[in-house]
């Protein structure tokens, strides 16, 4: 008879969907609150388990080879099984639900959320997506169990988690007018970002008229699109095909956006997932 063969780690296994989703072994870790270097001994020892190469590393990239593509699929499904077992016994789904800033949000939400659900379908994330004005609020109130802002006012508490750049963005097309005060797409009188750009203007002599108020992101990425006006936001929320007009135009610059993290979440699943939320929105440096 052949000697039963060792079954493989889960928690290595785990640790390689993340790295082959999110192709840093930086934000796997931060994910799994564990360190770089715990994540490449497990990935080590999983690739010698299996006496197969899973990931090719560079010192710039990490991308799946050949045999860890074949790999993935059978390790997500290995760890759904897993999960699926835990819920027979009991443990049935956990369900939390977080707000995440408009101006957070951007493009990285679609993608965090595809991982969420790979790495443990059986936990329900409720999202809401909306001014860090907003969310606050209900955050304090109990009726959202985490947040992701920007950092607003004096407030001190919360997890420093990311901090992103912030440009003057307009249409390749636009122009501004001979003359004329500087055309803003600004959002409503509340938002931070809002009172941020006017006074920088205010501050620097520049005069600056409202041609657009926006109640969201994609409102006013929608008018700068349309040539209507400049707008101040984060680099990782501008509009497609935007340019960074502050340079040329000579305007004020604008400080770093400071993403600040706010949670009550004590489930030990639930955290695994905020935290794999939070690795997958950050950004490298655009």
């Amino acid at each position: 008879m052949e000697p039963t063969q060792r079954p493989l780690d889960l928690d290595a296994v785990q640790a390689f969907v993340l790295v082959a989703d999110m192709q840093s072994f930086t934000r796997a870790a931060e994910a799994l609150y564990t360190t770089q270097s715990a994540i490449s001994l497990k990935l080590k020892k999983l690739e010698q388990r299996l006496g197969r190469r899973l990931l090719e590393r560079t010192p710039r990239q990490v991308r799946l080879s050949a045999e860890g593509q074949q790999f993935l699929p059978a390790a997500r499904e290995l760890l759904a099984a897993h999960e699926r077992a835990l819920e027979q016994l009991d443990q049935g789904p956990v369900r939390f639900s977080v707000g995440i800033s408009d101006h957070v949000a951007g493009a990285s939400l679609p993608r965090a959320l595809a991982q969420v659900h790979a790495l443990d379908p059986g936990v329900v994330v409720e999202v809401r997506v909306a001014s860090s004005h907003d969310l606050m609020p209900l955050y304090e109130r109990g009726e959202l169990d985490a947040v992701i802002v920007r950092r607003d006012g004096e407030r001190s508490d919360g997890e420093l988690i990311q901090e992103e750049r912030m440009g003057w963005f307009a249409a390749p097309q636009w122009q501004p007018r001979a003359g004329e005060p500087l055309r803003l797409a600004t959002f409503s009188p509340s938002c931070g970002i809002r009172e941020l750009a006017v006074r920088r203007l205010e501050d620097a002599g520049i005069p600056w008229i409202e041609v657009f108020v926006g109640g969201g992101v994609h409102a006013v990425a929608a008018a700068v699109t349309a040539g209507l006006a400049v707008t101040a936001l984060l680099y990782r929320v501008k509009p497609a095909g935007a340019i960074d007009v502050g340079k040329s135009m000579k305007l004020p610059s604008l400080p770093l956006a400071q993403v600040m993290l706010h949670t009550s979440v004590r489930d030990t699943r639930a955290q695994g997932v905020l935290r794999t939320v939070v690795a997958a929105m950050k950004n490298d440096g655009r």
